[in-house]
């Protein structure tokens, strides 16, 4: 897919490493989940109950455990790279649907307690690394708690609900992090109404048959059209970038809702899920937009079931995305020394 760039007014040492290993064990033994384990093979989508559809990338029993440690260690040194060259690194860690509606899973598929563990390992082990993130699995759960849906029923992607209420999350955490942001306050983006739209979610449209798209039908889409008040021709610099898959894409709303709240442009480059976040992350960092207007603030979004899967997952990631995690951070390197 095209590199999409939106600024929202225009549409280790060896030390080091034992101590994160030492680190990550404690984590694994405070969720009791005590050893690493590949993941198991699944269908592309479950079709649950009442028309529910899930993405089925991720093991419903199973946990990477030494996946996820390398992936936390690349990540760590991703951040220090990016630290050295001022660019403070926010990771944002999105968790799986199934979290939220293990009830309507198939007759007989359940979460294993490991699986409903391991958002809050994941967490653990990129805290113990000083790696910056937030909770956004509560965020979602007190979101569910109130009655709103998360996720849509037939798609793999989340709400504008949910989007709006994790960049509220992410906004936070940058005024934590960031003492004070660069650009002109009040240059953010001015968000228009909500109107709907309904359609098939990506999951039945793209892996159903036509008859299963008629029994589990189409559903309503919350969309934020853009307000008349924005300036589609405003260059003005993004000190936040946010890099990741199709969740944080602007159809959803997640960019522009983080760029009114934190009052500055925020920039987002996409690609769908199987081409995974470690090539995302490269094609902007080597990006001409990159070179010319480096962010302030890198937000990364990675997500929960894929999150033991580095870019060497052959199989996993699309062909041309797999390298070797040191192949991937010498391009990282290179990139950011030019």
């Amino acid at each position: 897919m095209i590199q999409r760039f939106l600024a929202p007014h225009r549409t280790v040492a060896a030390g080091m490493l034992g101590r994160l290993a030492r680190r990550a064990a404690v984590c694994a033994l405070a969720f009791g989940i005590a050893g690493a384990h590949a993941q198991e093979t699944s269908s592309i989508v479950i079709k649950g109950k009442d028309g529910w559809l899930f993405p089925g990338w991720g093991s419903l029993t199973q946990v990477d455990v030494r996946g996820i440690d390398n992936t936390t260690r690349l990540i760590g040194q991703a951040r220090d790279l990016l630290a050295a060259r001022g660019i403070k690194l926010e990771v944002l860690l999105l968790p799986d649907k199934t979290l939220f509606y293990e009830d309507r899973l198939p007759d007989g598929q359940t979460l294993s307690p490991e699986v409903k563990a391991r958002y809050g390992l994941i967490l653990c082990k990129l805290g113990q690394a000083g790696i910056s993130t937030f909770d956004d699995a509560a965020v979602l759960r007190q979101l569910k708690a109130s009655g709103q849906e998360v996720f849509y029923r037939t798609d793999q992607h989340w709400t504008q609900a949910s989007a709006d209420a994790t960049a509220e999350a992410m906004a936070r955490m940058i005024g934590r992090d960031v003492a004070k942001l660069d650009g002109r306050p009040g240059t953010g983006m001015t968000l228009g109404p909500l109107f709907n739209e309904r359609r098939y979610g990506d999951l039945a449209e793209l892996f159903l048959t036509a008859d299963e798209k008629k029994q589990v039908g189409r559903e309503v889409y919350s969309v934020r059209r853009q307000a008349e008040s924005s300036n589609l021709v405003d260059d003005a610099p993004a000190p936040v970038h946010v890099t990741g898959h199709s969740m944080v894409q602007p159809y959803f709303g997640f960019p522009q809702k983080l760029s009114s709240l934190i009052g500055r442009p925020v920039s987002v480059n996409w690609n769908p899920g199987n081409v995974g976040p470690w090539i995302v992350l490269l094609e902007y960092v080597e990006s001409p937009a990159f070179r010319q207007q480096r962010p302030q603030v890198l937000v990364w979004q990675m997500f929960e079931p894929t999150f033991a899967q580095g870019p060497d997952a052959s199989g996993l990631w699309d062909n041309a995305s797999i390298m070797s995690a040191n192949a991937w951070l010498d391009r990282l390197k290179t990139a950011l020394s030019h």
